[in-house]
């Protein structure tokens, strides 16, 4: 799974309002605490804010909170608002896909891929992971032997 600028930005900025709940937080502050450009932050807020994630209030008192408290709003919940789908197979959904022959058994590895990823990302809410106490199937993962070796 490849996460992109605009995930981890989006994650990054949902943790800063996450832990100033409920209160207000403005772009510029987002964007000095997390080392963020402003403007690429505004477009990710704006993508949190349509899907529901996060509420902006306007004026010179404004900025932006979460729209949910931060045990209710799961990292891929805030992934799929900025880059849609999790797992996708050359722009189709992985249950989309169909291959014939020796391939034909693919789209069901694709499906266990998605699932995977899942069982990591809607399991872990904002709460969980600035508190970091990530549920025990997460925790058991990284501390696989190779959990943190590239490859």
């Amino acid at each position: 799974m490849q996460i992109s600028a605009r995930g981890d930005y989006a994650v990054r900025a949902a943790l800063s309002l996450a832990s100033a709940y409920p209160s207000l937080m403005s772009a510029q502050t987002v964007s000095q605490d997390q080392d963020m450009p402003r403007k690429f932050l505004e477009a990710v807020l704006a993508d949190l804010r349509r899907a529901g994630i996060v509420r902006a209030q306007r004026g010179a008192e404004g900025g932006y909170t979460l729209a949910q408290p931060p045990s209710a709003i799961t990292i891929g919940m805030i992934l799929r608002a900025v880059d849609g789908p999790l797992a996708g197979v050359r722009g189709l959904r992985p249950e989309e896909t169909h291959y014939e022959g020796v391939a034909e058994n693919l789209p069901r590895l694709w499906v266990a891929v998605r699932a995977a990823v899942r069982n990591v990302v809607d399991e872990v809410s904002l709460d969980e992971l600035i508190n970091g106490q990530l549920p025990s199937h997460v925790r058991d993962l990284v501390t696989l032997p190779d959990a943190w070796q590239p490859r």
